[in-house]
This record gives C-alpha cells, structure tokens and sequence, in this order.
C-alpha cells in the first residue's frame, strides 16, 4: 500500500511517516534493518520517503545493529536500526549491547504487533519493552499513534545525553494511523555541553606530584582523542612516556618516539612492560575496566575526566581533575619546570626501539603459513591516509595493535568492552556507507568471519568496495591461548574446519583470492585496488599465537631459565630484552637488579595473574567529550 497525500489531508501524516521525519531531522540519511510484516508500515514510510532517507537491508538484524553501532562510533552521530516483532527485535540484541558497551548514541525501532492483539499470545506477540530494559538508556512503548514523532525525539536526546541505547517499539497500527502533521522536532536546539575548566589547585597539585614523581608515566583513553598537541607537551616537558588503552590508539601517531602503544593482553610489549615500574600516572579520558589489574597500586595517579562518577573508579587516585582533556594538560604543561630524561624514561624509549626493530625483523619473512607481520606490513604499505579499519574480535585484536601504524586520518573501529566477535563486515559496511571514497578493511579471523559472513551479500547488493581480509588459521585462537596460558587446560572446542572461504566468497558475488604466500598477498591487495566489487582474501595463517606480554619469561635475574629459553625459542625472541635491561643501562647500573631510579619493583616479566581483556575497552573523556563517548 502506498499512502498519497490528498489536497484534504495535506495536514496529515501516517505515524511512521512521522517518525521517519523526526529522524531525518537530526541529520540521519539511512538507516540499518530487515523486514517483517509487524514493520509494514515503516516500510511504506521508508518507500515514501526514500529520497531522504536510505534503506539498507542487510542479511541479519545483528549485523544491522552492530552497523549501526559503528556508524556511531565511527561518526560520533547516531546509527539507527531497526527489527520487526518478536525475532527481529531480539536478533538486535547482540549490537545494541555493543553500543552500549561501547558508549554508542543509537536508536532502535522495534516494531510489535498491532495493538488490539498485544498481551494475548498472538503470532511473534512478547513482551518486548522489559527485553531491552538492561541494554537502554531509554525504553518505550508508544500507547498511541499521536505521541509517535514526540517519543523519537525524546529517544534520540537521550541517547546523545547518556551515550546509549534509544529503543522505541511501535504497535504495526499505530504506524498506518493518520496524525497531524504538525511536530517540530528538538534537532535544532541540540548543542555540544560544555565541560568544566580545570581547577588551578588540582592543577598545581598535578605538578607538583609530577616533578617529585621518579618514573612517571601518562595512561590514556579515548577521552584524550583531539588532545594529541597537549599530551606530547606534557610528555616532553615532564619527561613522561605515553601508553593508552587499546581504544586510545590513533590519539597518536605509533610512531611518536615516547609513545609506547597500548597496555593490556593484545598490547606491544613497551606498554605492557611500564605498568609496574612507574611510581606516577597521569591518567587521562580512560575506564578501560581492566586498568586496575596493569599497574601497580602503590603509584600515584592524577585522573582527567569530564564525569565525576569516572574519578577514582578503576585505581585510587591523588589528584581529581575534573576537566576537559585538551584543557587540563594545556594547564599541566604551562607550569613547573623543564626536566631531565630519567632513567625510566629512557629505558622506555630504547625499549620501544627494541621491539619496534624485533618486529621489522620479520617484516620481509616468506615463510608459510604466513607470520603477521610480513602480511601487515603489505597492508599499511597499502592503505592510504585515509583508510578505515573495521576490525574484528580475536587475535586479530593483538595483530592490528601491534602491527597496524594508525596516521594520518586514518580511522579505526572495534567492539570494544563487548568484545561480540561478527563485529568486522558489518562496521565495515558502516565504514564504507559513511566514507564512500576511502579505503575500507574488515579484518577477521576465520571465527569471526563465519559469524556473519552472510554480510558480504549485503556489501555485493549495494556495490561496496571494501577488502575484507580473512586470517585463516583454523582455531579461535585467543582462545586456545587463554586455555593454554592462564587456565593451563587441555584445549578444548577451539578447533575450526578447514574453509575455501574465496569459494564462498565468490559464489556471493564478491571478488575473492585464497592467499599461501607473501607474493600472494601482495598480487591479491594489489588487485582489490584496482576493484569496484567487494573483495575477500582469504590469507592461510600460522597456526602460531602471538608473543603473549602477558606471561613474558626474558629476565634469567629473577626468572627460571629453562623457562626463559622455553620462551625465547617459542617467540623467536632472541633480540628481546627485558625492561630491566633497558632501566639498568640507563641509570648507568650494570649491577644492580632493581629499578635504580624508582625503587619500584620490576613486576613487568614476570608470570603474573593480570587478565587484560582483548579490547581494554575504554570509553570517551575526551576534548568535549566524556570518556562514555
């Protein structure tokens, strides 16, 4: 049915025309879903209003949701989504909790069967609104056709205010029902907050802590994105290296000389190793909630944060500021006094750089299966400035860290505290839809990638061309290294099939390579290129882990030596060295064990219980932004 507007009714509009418009209003030009018969009439309004606002259908109302997460993400604007009754609206789940997780503004349209047949055990009839209560920052069920455009809009303010989930379940009538057309959406009148000015006491305070501090450190998160100028100023005035949580890269570039990566399980081992060496942290835009397990308790900690509730949440600190990021280290950085490199910043630096030279040692390796780093090294070569990342769940996590080089207006996504594997086509579709004349990736391994792979029929329907990159190594393989490392259990149901996964591909109607070589993968990213098809290559992985930072044995002074050689030999790792190293040649002290310029005990190598989550999800406090963003 196609509602035509009728010179009598010129004032009129069906429900879910209204809501669509309310939509459209706050800038949203396409939204994320899947039909059913309860969602006819958002359907028609979609028809209707087609030349404003896009429909994209994809395969799987998961995948729908986690786009739409990514799109928020990605974009810093609201994804919207949508399921019909019953399945429909209980297969958004899984990406609805990834925004949620994540700190996302998306709305979701529910729809639920017509009204008259609600409560009275009706074909795909439930109780849908207590279903997303938990997942929500705002959950309602329209009682009439009239308050429709009103209800949207309340939805979509709460979730730019909370940095949520927005879930509105509309009975199929209501949609169809004639209202005035008469409401005028909140969009104009949404303005960026303002954040607090940093309190000059705390700032003072910070300094002083700072220059008394003999290995302080800076730990930051998504809250310090657009603060790079002011984070390198405090690092060089105070001396202080840089590591961030998994989230936080891209803040800067990998390759600022002080800056060590992120910190956690998939971390590189320079931000790995600091956590429990440092005596000081000033601790920006970051709630990664496995902060408290990376660094040692006795350390002084400054915190940053635009929300009061965040201070003092994952480690006891000294110093509150409460405070846009870029403006309380501008603060930071114009007092106190020029200092000297310490012996811990030092280390840390030559730590950085031998690592940074142990892993381009295997940057050119030809051996097969294939190792990451030649593949990875291909895929920055060919990236442009302007890539996007759609990363997914796994080892995957520990590669892209490690070995992607983030610059430029390169930008990169994940699920973060989620963690919900499927998550790489459907952000890329996200990617390719919001950037359509950048270089998109999906990275996956082959786990993920069998979650909803159906989604490379969505990017073949509406002609994305993005590179989706499969490393095939036939295990879930973070995994089998937590069976192997932490639990130390028989591995157990982590093993995969073997998969022609180009075949599949292929028969999708997307472009596909199977790769076995690093002239392979050369010829294979060189081709998709040149492509307008969607494109999958299929690389054929070492079954390998990658060197855990986690349970690192490189110092035979404190750690057994048959484990240690274990170790080196496992990882290749002969031109490692451990931090103590580093500290020991730079405080001049061939002697002494201990950490000569701050006493502090050098916890980094050995077999600790710390569990970094893969994602260390962290969320926004950044210029202008809560670390929720």
């Amino acid at each position: 049915m196609i509602y035509e507007r009728r010179p009598d009714m010129a004032n009129k509009i069906s429900g879910s025309d209204a809501v669509l418009k309310v939509i459209e209003a706050w800038g949203v030009d396409h939204i994320f879903g899947y039909p059913g018969g309860s969602f006819d009439s958002t359907m028609n309004a979609l028809y209707n209003q087609s030349n404003k606002l896009k429909f994209i259908q994809v395969r799987h109302e998961e995948a729908g949701a986690l786009a739409a997460s990514a799109e928020s993400k990605l974009t810093g604007k609201i994804g919207v989504c949508f399921g019909s009754a019953g399945p429909g609206a209980i297969h958004l789940m899984n990406g609805l909790y990834d925004a949620r997780h994540d700190h996302a503004p998306l709305l979701a349209i529910v729809a639920q069967v017509p009204s008259s047949n609600m409560n009275r055990d009706f074909f795909q009839a439930m109780d849908e609104e207590p279903a997303f209560n938990d997942v929500a920052v705002w959950n309602k069920t329209a009682m009439n056709a009239e308050g429709l455009p009103q209800l949207v809009d309340e939805g979509i303010r709460h979730a730019y205010k909370y940095h949520g989930v927005a879930v509105l379940t509309i009975p199929k009538d209501f949609g169809w029902a004639m209202i005035d057309d008469t409401y005028e959406s909140n969009a104009v009148n949404h303005v960026a907050p303002l954040y607090p000015e940093p309190d000059p006491q705390k700032i003072e305070e910070a300094v002083k802590l700072i220059e008394q501090a003999k290995a302080p450190m800076i730990y930051f998160g998504k809250g310090a994105f657009g603060a790079a100028d002011e984070l390198k100023a405090v690092s060089e005035k105070f001396k202080m290296p840089l590591v961030s949580s998994v989230l936080g890269k891209g803040v800067l570039d990998e390759t600022y000389p002080a800056y060590m990566g992120s910190t956690g399980r998939v971390a590189p081992k320079p931000g790995a190793d600091l956590g429990f060496s440092t005596d000081l942290i000033v601790w920006v835009g970051n709630d990664s909630p496995f902060s408290s397990m990376l660094f040692t308790p006795k350390a002084k900690v400054i915190q940053i944060d635009v929300d009061s509730e965040k201070l003092g949440k994952r480690h006891h600190i000294d110093v509150p500021v409460l405070a846009d990021a870029k403006k309380a280290l501008a603060a930071i950085a114009a007092k106190g006094e020029q200092q000297e490199p310490s012996a811990f910043y030092k280390a840390a630096l030559a730590d950085k750089e031998n690592w940074r030279s142990w892993q381009d040692s295997f940057k050119d390796d030809e051996e097969v299966p294939l190792r990451p780093e030649p593949v990875f090294n291909v895929l920055n070569q060919t990236a442009s400035d302007k890539a996007v990342f759609a990363v997914d769940v796994g080892n995957v996590n520990i590669n892209f860290e490690r070995l992607v080089d983030i610059h430029g207006d390169q930008k990169w996504t994940t699920s973060g505290q989620y963690a919900t594997m499927g998550y790489g086509l459907p952000a890329a579709i996200a990617a390719k839809i919001n950037y359509p004349h950048r270089d998109v990736y999906s990275l996956s391994g082959d786990g993920a990638f069998a979650m909803l792979m159906e989604e490379i029929l969505t990017q073949v329907k509406y002609h994305l061309n993005i590179v989706n990159i499969v490393f095939s190594n036939e295990t879930l393989g973070f995994i089998e290294a937590e069976q192997k490392d932490d639990s130390n259990q028989p591995l157990s149901g982590v093993d995969l099939p073997a998969t022609d996964w180009a075949a599949i591909a292929r028969g999708m109607g997307a472009e596909a390579y199977t790769v076995k070589t690093l002239d392979d993968f050369k010829q294979a990213m060189a081709a998709a290129k040149q492509a307008s098809a969607p494109v999958v290559i299929d690389v054929k992985f070492t079954h390998e882990m990658p060197l855990t930072t986690q349970h690192m044995f490189l110092d035979p002074s404190f750690q057994p030596k048959d484990k240690v050689d274990a170790f080196v030999e496992k990882y290749q790792a002969q031109a490692l060295k451990p931090f103590s190293y580093f500290l020991k040649q730079a405080s001049g002290d061939n002697g002494n064990e201990a950490d000569a310029s701050t006493g502090a005990s050098e916890d980094t190598e050995e077999e600790t219980p710390v569990e970094a989550d893969p994602q260390s999800g962290d969320i926004d406090a950044s210029t202008g932004a809560s670390e929720e963003d």
